[in-house]
């Protein structure tokens, strides 16, 4: 089996590193769990997966700068940058601390903008936007959502009708209910499927983490489907492996 797009983005971040002569020198990051409010304010809806219990937010400190990413496994590290390739990416919790470490040291070098996620009434814009951005760009076509984020879920609906839209989701309180009238289906068993009777897959970062990105990706590519990657989780590794990403109200810490 080859190298995960996680693991590959490792030598890329070595050559980072040694081009910019930090091989040598002990970088502290700290990734801390943020509550709810801390990460996304006050939103006007209480739906999304971080406030209702089922992900955290871990936010890497890197030289000064700061960088988040998604997961249902948060945990806290503080050690030296070289650290950070002892990991052996096999757990949620590692991968979350990679992932958000990776962010934050592309953001430093400036290479990557919105690595700290939007807060407040920003959410749901941003689900209206990407709704607008797959219609200017691709038309009336049909959309799969990979990952239930409610207020994307609605504004898709909104915008291309409940029958152009498929949607999967791990979370099994979510699967087989109908979300803004599409039935949700399971991520396990459906995303296959879901990939091959849509003509645009919409995907969250937080697949890096949780381990389901490698397939989804293998699948998006066998069917030939267009495809984007939203949110601030997927920042670094969309760089470095030049992949779609879309994020419009990430912020810049």
């Amino acid at each position: 089996m080859g190298l995960s797009f996680l693991e590959k983005t490792k030598g890329r971040l070595a050559e980072i590193i040694i081009g910019n002569r930090l091989e040598n020198i002990e970088v502290t990051v700290l990734v801390k769990t943020l509550t709810p409010e801390e990460a996304i304010g006050e939103p006007g809806r209480r739906d999304f997966p971080i406030i209702v219990g089922k992900e955290r937010m871990v936010e890497a400190t890197l030289l000064g700068t700061k960088a988040q990413a998604f997961t249902d496994s948060p945990a806290e590290f503080t050690g030296p940058l070289k650290k950070i390739f002892d990991l052996s990416l096999s757990s949620n919790k590692e991968r979350a601390i990679y992932t958000a470490t990776l962010n934050a040291l592309l953001k430093h070098f400036n290479q990557i903008e919105g690595t700290i996620h939007c807060r407040d009434e920003d959410p749901e814009q941003c689900a209206r936007e990407i709704a607008s951005s797959i219609l200017e760009r691709w038309g009336k076509v049909g959309v799969g959502l990979i990952g239930l984020n409610p207020a994307v879920a609605e504004n898709l609906v909104r915008t291309f009708d409940r029958n152009n839209i498929k949607i999967t989701d791990l979370n099994r309180q979510n699967i087989h209910s109908l979300k803004y009238g599409v039935k949700v289906w399971d991520g396990l068993t459906m995303m296959g499927e879901l990939i091959r009777q849509s003509e645009v897959v919409l995907l969250t970062g937080t697949t890096l983490v949780n381990d389901t990105f490698d397939p989804i990706m293998e699948t998006i590519q066998k069917f030939d489907k267009k495809y984007l990657i939203y949110g601030v989780t997927g920042a670094g590794v969309c760089k470095l492996m030049d992949l779609n990403r879309i994020c419009p109200f990430g912020r810049n810490p």
